[in-house]
C-alpha cells in the first residue's frame, strides 16, 4: 500500500476544494444568467388604483374653537352615517412610454352636512408624454373644465432603503416633496420600466403602484395589475375644455382663494395635485 504524505494530502485536498468552489461559482452565474433571461418587463397594461381618504380626520381637522359648538355635534352625526373612509377607483392605461389615468365611476358628493374635500373627489383626466415630458390633464374645477397643458410635475424625490409587495410587484420606496411643501411617500417597481403613476405623479425609476399624502389623510394604491398588449395609439390625451396652463390655472385658484381660510387652502392644494 502506498501511503500519501501529508503534504501531498494536503495539496490534494485544496485542488478539490478549488475546482469545487470554480463549480460553484459556474453554476450561479448560469442559473443567474437563465433567471435575467426570464425575468419580464412590463411595458403594456393596465392599472387598478383604489383611492382611499379618512373622511374623519379630514373634518376632524376643520373643526375649531370657533366653529365646535355647531361642527361637533354634526360631526357625531356625520359618523352614525358614514363611514371613516371614501374609497375610489381609477386606471391607469400605459403603453409607449405614454399613461392616461381615467377615474372610474362618479364622484358626486355625499349628502352631508359636511362639503366633501376636493382631495376626496376624483375630477381629473390625465395623459402624460414621459418621452416628450409633457402633460395634458382634463380638470374639473367648480363649474368650469379645463385642459391643463404643461410639462410634467416636477417632483423631488429622495430614495430610501424600504421594499414592500404591492399588487404581485417589489416596490421601493421614496419620499418626495410637491408643491414646495407637500410630503409624498411612494413606492414604485423596476419590474414596469414606466415613470408613471396615478395622477399626475412620476419621475421614478419604475411605475408608481402607491402614493401616500400623510397630512392630507390620502392614499393611491394598485390593487390588479394587467400585463397586456395594448393596441399602438391606444393611450391618447382627453379633449375638450377651455386650454390652460399650470400657471394660470393656479392664479385663477389663488385669486378665488384669496381669503386663505384653513379649507380654503386644503382645496386649493387638491386642485393643484
Amino acid at each position: 500500500m502506498t501511503l500519501i504524505k501529508p503534504a501531498a494530502l494536503k495539496q490534494k485536498t485544496n485542488n478539490n476544494m478549488k475546482k469545487l468552489i470554480l463549480t460553484i461559482s459556474i453554476l450561479t452565474v448560469m442559473s443567474r444568467s437563465m433567471y435575467a433571461q426570464n425575468v419580464r418587463f412590463v411595458r403594456s397594461g393596465i392599472i387598478t388604483y383604489q383611492k382611499t381618504v379618512n373622511m374623519y380626520a379630514i373634518i376632524q381637522r376643520s373643526i375649531t374653537n370657533d366653529n365646535e359648538a355647531l361642527f361637533k355635534p354634526a360631526f357625531e352625526t356625520y359618523k352614525q352615517q358614514h363611514p371613516q373612509f371614501k374609497e375610489l377607483e381609477s386606471t391607469l392605461m400605459f403603453n409607449d412610454n405614454k399613461t392616461i389615468f381615467t377615474p372610474v365611476g362618479n364622484t358626486t358628493s355625499v349628502t352631508s352636512f359636511f362639503n366633501d374635500p376636493q382631495i376626496s373627489m376624483q375630477n381629473n383626466i390625465v395623459y402624460s408624454d414621459l418621452t416628450t415630458k409633457q402633460q395634458i390633464s382634463k380638470r374639473k374645477v367648480f363649474d368650469d373644465t379645463y385642459l391643463l397643458r404643461d410639462s410634467l410635475k416636477n417632483i423631488k424625490w429622495k430614495f430610501t432603503d424600504e421594499v414592500r409587495d404591492i399588487a404581485g410587484y417589489p416596490c421601493h420606496r421614496a419620499n418626495g416633496l410637491i408643491l414646495d411643501s407637500v410630503y409624498v411617500v411612494a413606492f414604485y417597481t423596476d419590474k414596469i420600466p414606466i415613470s408613471g403613476g396615478p395622477e399626475s405623479f412620476n419621475g421614478l425609476p419604475g411605475m408608481i403602484l402607491q402614493v401616500v399624502i400623510p397630512h392630507e389623510n390620502v392614499s393611491w394604491i394598485a390593487i390588479k395589475v394587467e400585463d397586456v398588449s395594448l393596441p399602438t395609439n391606444s393611450v391618447v390625451p382627453p379633449t375638450g375644455g377651455a386650454v390652460i396652463n399650470f400657471k394660470e390655472l393656479t392664479d385663477k385658484l389663488r385669486d378665488v382663494y384669496k381669503g386663505n381660510t384653513k379649507s380654503g387652502l386644503a382645496d386649493l392644494k387638491a386642485f393643484l395635485l
